[in-house]
Parts: structure tokens; sequence; C-alpha cells
């Protein structure tokens, strides 16, 4: 062979090698990419693949697990306890239960007989006859005059005035005691007349009812029972758009009685409780007693109007509530500074791989979270470099009962309707979320380390 063929020869192969020489200097190195992978043992434990379909899912659902909560601070409203001081005419402060999202307390009212009808102040009575008309002309003209001023009016101090007899004092008689008065009355100025005392106006007692309601209505207390669900039902029924978080609270001598719509309405029974004189009925549907506390404390204006401690009575109510208002900000501000310094006991879920952020989920409290909340709430996945068809959620196998072994959950998120899986998914603590690379990102990314080792060890070898 001649020179010339010779250097031809030697130019061609003289790459090739240089390349091969150098592949061997790296490997010589040790310089090689390991990409992780879901293998199928890890560290003499077995791994199990086990592909994410819904039946999986609903079995793995099934592994019992209890969210951490928050503290009651987050669901509870200032509370109205009882008075520090002592010695008030008015009713004691009305007591209010713990509240939670989760579930409303029932608080029933108390199973009380209504004690018999006493006439009062503004009650309006009328006297009918009982037999012919030589009866009413016995009655002197009465019946005429009252007809005329359509019934007796009780007074301030409790008598009613008939004319030519005088006033006759029936405040606070039952119906037939102060028929009896009346009838003695009569006879005592020699009229022996022959009639029934009826109540036809009750003015006296009654109960208030507001809030969600057609409209906020003044119920009277008369001769028959008056229950709950007559009082919401003269008030228009309940406008509550939402009836999970909706109660029927009622506040009566000093207690606030409580009785979630829900119940209400799954439990007729509730709605057949008797309403007394005075009771105030107020149809809440939030967590924030702002309204509520207005509607109650211009129900304590109309007994304070009658006291001397109103302006004490509605000061230490409106202190109280604000003292537990600051209990409770201060609680809930304590426990979020905590969080903050991560001094508060915490369940995490752990994201590696083709994440966009490989870092720890944080797992709510009160309920639970989806792989599809973990995945997305870190941002997702770069589908250039991470595998949709590898994604895994590696669990211990004690959560399934399978002792030492490991379940790998499979998600093949290629087709993305399999997504649909990962939002039914229930994530457990310590759960590892992994997404393989892309066959191209493996091959990039050794090459990415493979070439400057390859050409400083040919700058070397030159």
């Amino acid at each position: 062979m001649n020179k010339a063929g010779r250097d031809s020869r030697l130019r061609v192969n003289a790459p090739r090698a240089m390349a091969v020489a150098m592949a061997l200097a790296v490997a010589g190195c040790g310089v090689t990419y390991k990409s992780p992978s879901v293998r199928t043992v890890a560290e003499g434990a077995v791994v199990d693949v086990v592909p994410l379909t819904p039946t999986e899912v609903a079995r793995a659902n099934r592994t019992p697990y209890s969210p951490l909560s928050l503290p009651n601070a987050f669901f509870a409203n200032a509370d109205f306890g009882q008075s520090a001081t002592g010695g008030s005419a008015l009713p004691a402060m009305p007591y209010v239960p713990d509240e939670q999202r989760e579930s409303l307390d029932l608080r029933p009212l108390p199973s009380v007989q209504p004690p018999p009808y006493r006439i009062g102040v503004g009650d309006v009575v009328l006297l009918a006859t009982r037999g012919a008309a030589s009866t009413v002309e016995q009655l002197s003209g009465l019946l005429a005059a009252q007809n005329q001023r359509q019934g007796y009016t009780v007074r301030d101090d409790g008598t009613i005035a008939i004319p030519e007899i005088g006033t006759i004092d029936i405040g606070g008689l039952t119906v037939q005691e102060a028929e009896d008065r009346v009838f003695e009355t009569l006879v005592s100025n020699q009229i022996d007349p022959s009639f029934s005392l009826e109540v036809a106006e009750f003015n006296s007692k009654r109960a208030t009812v507001g809030g969600a309601v057609g409209q906020t209505t003044i119920v009277p207390i008369g001769l028959s029972t008056v229950t709950l669900r007559d009082a919401l039902t003269a008030a228009g029924g309940l406008t509550v758009a939402d009836e999970e978080f909706a109660s029927v609270r009622v506040y009566r001598d000093g207690t606030l009685y409580q009785i979630p719509v829900e119940m209400l309405l799954d439990e007729p029974s509730l709605g057949n409780a008797p309403l007394l004189d005075g009771d105030a009925v107020y149809v809440d549907t939030s967590y924030d007693l702002n309204r509520a506390l207005q509607f109650y404390q211009s129900r304590l204006d109309v007994i304070a109007r009658r006291e001397a401690t109103q302006s004490a009575a509605l000061s230490r109510l409106q202190a109280e509530i604000g003292r537990r208002r600051a209990a409770l900000d201060e609680e809930r501000t304590l426990f979020q500074t905590r969080t903050s310094l991560d001094a508060v006991e915490r369940e995490y879920v752990y994201l590696v791989g083709e994440v966009n952020n490989q870092s720890r989920f944080a797992l709510p409290y009160g309920h639970t979270a989806s792989l599809a909340d973990v995945l997305y709430d870190q941002g997702g996945f770069n589908t250039e470099t991470g595998d949709p068809s590898q994604i895994y959620v590696l669990r211990d196998g004690a959560y399934e009962g399978r002792g030492s072994r490991v379940i790998a959950y499979h998600l093949d998120a290629a087709n993305i309707v399999q997504m649909m899986n990962a939002t039914e998914f229930e994530m457990r603590p310590r759960d590892i979320v992994f997404i393989e690379e892309q066959p191209i990102t493996k091959w990039n990314r050794a090459l990415q380390q493979f070439f400057p080792v390859l050409i400083r060890e040919a700058t070397t070898a030159g």
C-alpha cells in the first residue's frame, strides 16, 4: 500500500480509535448515569406493583385512616358562660354549645308541660251570654257596652273596667278564676247574670321568631299549646339555603337550646316541643353569632326596661363575648405560629422523581387528599422529562396488611382519562409519589454527563 493510502486510512480510523480509547478511559473512571426506577425487589423487601384501577382504588381507600384534626378553637364560637358576678335580676348569661362544621350539637328543648294560661296586661276579654234574652236584660246594658268597645282590655294594673260596675282585678288569674271573680263582683252589685268569660285577644304572652324565616314574627301564647313547628310556620317557614350549616336556636331562661335543621327535618318530634312565654326563636344559617347576638340583645332590651340592671347585664354579655373571642383568636394564632415553625405534628406525602418540585406535601386537617391533589398542588410534573405512563405511589405494606412488602400503585396516565383514578385515590401518611423519566430523558442526561468527561479525557490524552 502506498503512503497516500496509509495516511488516508489512519485519518479515518483515528477518531474511532480515540473514541474507543476515551470510552474505556471513562469506564475506567467509573462514570455512569444511574436513573431511579421501581424494581420488584428493594433491600430484600418484595415490591408488589399494582395497576391503579377503579377496583384497586376502592380497595386501597378502605384502609383505616383518621386525618389529623384542627384544634377546637377553629370550630368554636365565643361561648356564653355563666356570669362571673352574681345578683342580677336578668336571666343568667345563655350557654352556647361548641359548634363544629362536621356536626352541629343537638341541645333540644326540655320536655315541659305548659302552665295554665293566666290573663295578663293587654289581653282582651269578652263576656258571652249563655241563656235567653231575659239574661241579657239582667246585665243592665253590660253587654251592649262591651260590644261598642270590642271587649275589655286588661290594663297595666291587671284590671278591667266595666261600666256601672267599676274595676275588677283579673290579672294573673286563669280564665276560670277570672270568670268566678267577675261573677262575684256582679252578684255583689245585685246582678245575677248567666255568662262565660272568654279571652278574645292574647297579647300578654308571646314568643318571638327571627333569623332565616319568611318574616320576623311575634307569636301569641294562648290557651292552646304553641309548638316550635307552629311558631316557625307562623313566621313563614324556614328560608335556609344550606341545611347542613343551619340550626334553630331557642333562648329561654338564660339558656340557649339548639336543634340542627337537618335533625329537625329528619325527626319531626323535635318540632313538637311547646314554646313558653318569653321564648326567642332564631334560625341561624352560619357559625357567626353576630346576628344571633343582635337578636338576643334586643330581647334583653325588652326585659331590661322593667329592670334597673339593663346596662350592667348587656355590658357583661358583651364583655364575655369579647373575652372568649379574644381567647379563641389567640389560640388560633398560636397554633398557626407553631405550625409555621414546624412545631406541630403533621403527616406528609413525599414527591420524588420528575415532579416540578421535589418536596413533601402536608396532608390536610380533617379530610383526606387525593393523588391528584398532591401532584397538582405542587405544580404537577413536566411531561417533556417525566413519563406519564410511569407514575407510582409507594406505600408501606403494613397499611394493607401485607407485612414487610412494599406496594407500588402504578398509574398509567399516558391516557389522560386515567387521571380520574388519581382524583379518587386517597393518600396515606408516608406515601411516596414517584414519576420516572422519559426514555429520551435518560439518554440525554447520560450524554450530558458523559461528554464533558470524554472531552476532558481526550484533552488529557492529547
